[in-house]
């Protein structure tokens, strides 16, 4: 196997430099902050030197110019203004101590205290000079802070002042100006390690690419159409001691592998396909192959036995079938008789069923027919009934009308009386009594009506109550005569109702009997009919068996 570098090994180098790039960065980031603070520091420190310098030589110079000014002209506010200064504002020892604060060279110190001096030697001068313009002496003070000696030391004191910035301002700058080239070469460095890391993170892409992610792409490929089932697919890669190289010898090893299990499997499954079982998995399969190695060495055992046994089983279904078949044939012949003697018997117990069916209707009828007349009967005897009422109502009607007429005959007996004795007092009247003797002879003659009409009305009442006692004697006979018909109508309904009810049960003993042998008839037609197909299915049992033999006796099995 070919030598190469690990790529973990390489992967740790790379990551190194570029680790140790990103700490060289971090480092010079940091120095680059902190010089950028001191930088900030120093020129802060100028700016406060060179301001509390400057107020330093301010303070003195307004001293200088305010007690000039109170020589010259007198005037109070500049000897306030001068005092003022010497008492309370004090700049002049501000801005000494913010400069000591802040930090400065013995040479500086020695050259501010030499003008303090100096300074300090005019105010006996200045204050004099006041003293003459308080006094009225101004030529005198003018004199002393404009003289000689004054001027002298003030313009010893500018020079000191302008030596001092001079000094202070290159000493101030030279410490600037050295913190910026350090910024400088910080930002060097940085640029620097930003580029040492950017090209070793590229370096390291690109490695990665090569000798990484193109072989794992190459691998994730092949490894695919290992997935499918593709073992001969060109892998061009070759394997050597990184970790991809041993894993590119992993996938040419499973191929092969592979490729000598499918091609034992193929081969012991195309000698079984051909019917040889005499075979021996004898190929020592390795890990999770060799439950398969085991299941084809136990498919090849069990396949040896179940066809052994079904070579016996064959040739005793064999042997069975043919006695079945026998067997089938005659029960079917039986069968096919039975059926047909069950078919007559049906036929002869439905026409039976036919005529108790016509007979029960009959009798249905006729049920229905002395229903109907003993309804009838049971109608005139009620109307009978009604009409001996009615002719008992007349027969006591009549007898009232004979009290009625007795009623009358009297009214016209008395009517005759009141009309005689009218026409005899009529009579004793003589002439005044003609108009009523003639009302009494009309209420005469009206009464002798009456009466005759009474008698003829009494004869005709005679005559309709024999007439009513003969039809209610006739009518008493004819309601005897239909009560005893009714009652032979109800006895004659319940003897046809019994009748009707026993040709209906008949009729539907006869149509269980029909039903019944109509399932007979389907269970013999069914019997007989699985009889002709199991002796058809015996038979074909029979050939499948002598084919099924055949079959067996290609298989090649073991002794």
């Amino acid at each position: 196997m070919k030598k190469s570098i690990n790529q973990s090994l390489l992967s740790y180098i790379l990551n190194g430099i570029s680790i140790f790039a990103l700490l060289l960065t971090a480092f010079w980031l940091f120095a680059y902050s902190s010089i950028s603070g001191q930088l900030s520091e120093a020129n802060e420190e100028r700016y406060s030197l060179t301001y509390n310098a400057n107020r330093f030589m301010n303070g003195s110079a307004y001293l200088t110019n305010e007690v000039r000014a109170f020589a010259a002209t007198g005037d109070q506010v500049h000897y306030d203004n001068y005092w003022n200064e010497i008492n309370n504002l004090k700049n002049r020892d501000l801005g000494v101590a913010a400069m000591q604060e802040i930090g400065i060279t013995d040479q500086e110190q020695a050259m501010i205290d030499e003008m303090s001096a100096l300074s300090n030697a005019l105010v006996p001068l200045e204050e004099e000079a006041m003293k003459e313009v308080q006094e009225g002496k101004n030529q005198a003070a003018i004199d002393y802070v404009y003289g000689e000696e004054y001027s002298t030391a003030i313009a010893k004191i500018n020079e000191l002042k302008e030596q001092f910035l001079n000094d202070l301002d290159a000493r101030t700058k030279t410490e600037v100006e050295r913190l910026l080239r350090m910024e400088e070469i910080i930002k060097v460095g940085m640029v620097t390690a930003m580029i040492i890391v950017a090209v070793i993170q590229i370096a390291s892409m690109l490695i990665t690419r090569w000798r990484v992610l193109r072989p794992v792409i190459a691998v994730r490929d092949q490894m695919g159409e290992i997935s499918k089932g593709n073992l001969s697919a060109d892998f061009s890669l070759e394997s050597n001691t990184s970790e991809i190289g041993m894993l590119v010898e992993s996938i040419h090893e499973t191929k092969r592998e592979l490729k000598t299990y499918i091609n034992d499997i193929d081969f012991k499954l195309a000698q079984m396909a051909k019917g040889n079982m005499d075979l021996k998995i004898d190929k020592n399969y390795r890990g999770e192959f060799l439950p398969i190695q085991r299941a084809m060495d136990q498919i090849l055992n069990a396949l040896n036995i179940s066809l052994a046994k079904i070579h016996v089983t064959a040739r005793q279904v064999s042997e069975e079938s043919n006695r079945l078949s026998s067997g089938a044939q005659v029960l079917s012949s039986g069968t096919v008789k039975q059926a047909a003697a069950v078919q007559e018997l049906s036929a002869s117990i439905q026409e039976i069923s036919g005529q108790v069916d016509r007979t029960s209707r009959d009798a249905e009828n006729a049920r229905q027919c002395f229903a109907e007349a003993a309804g009838q009967l049971s109608i005139c005897d009620q109307k009978m009934a009604d009409l001996t009422s009615a002719i008992e109502d007349i027969s006591k009607a009549s007898n009232q009308i004979g009290g009625i007429i007795k009623t009358i005959e009297d009214i016209s007996f008395q009517t005759n009386i009141l009309a005689l004795n009218a026409a005899v007092e009529a009579a004793r009247a003589g002439e005044a009594g003609k108009g009523f003797a003639i009302v009494a002879g009309e209420v005469q003659n009206l009464a002798n009506k009456s009466t005759a009409s009474a008698k003829d009305i009494a004869e005709l009442i005679e005559n309709s109550m024999r007439l009513v006692n003969y039809g209610t004697t006739l009518s008493a006979d004819t309601t005897e005569a239909l009560t005893a018909a009714v009652s032979s109508s109800h006895r004659s309904t319940e003897m046809i109702e019994r009748i009707a009810d026993s040709a209906l049960q008949q009729a539907e003993s006869i149509r269980q009997i029909g039903q019944g042998m109509e399932q007979i008839s389907e269970v013999v037609q069914i019997n007989a009919s699985t009889a002709e197909e199991s002796a058809m299915s015996a038979e074909e049992l029979q050939n499948r068996a002598g084919e099924l033999q055949e079959s067996i006796q290609q298989f090649q099995l073991r002794k």
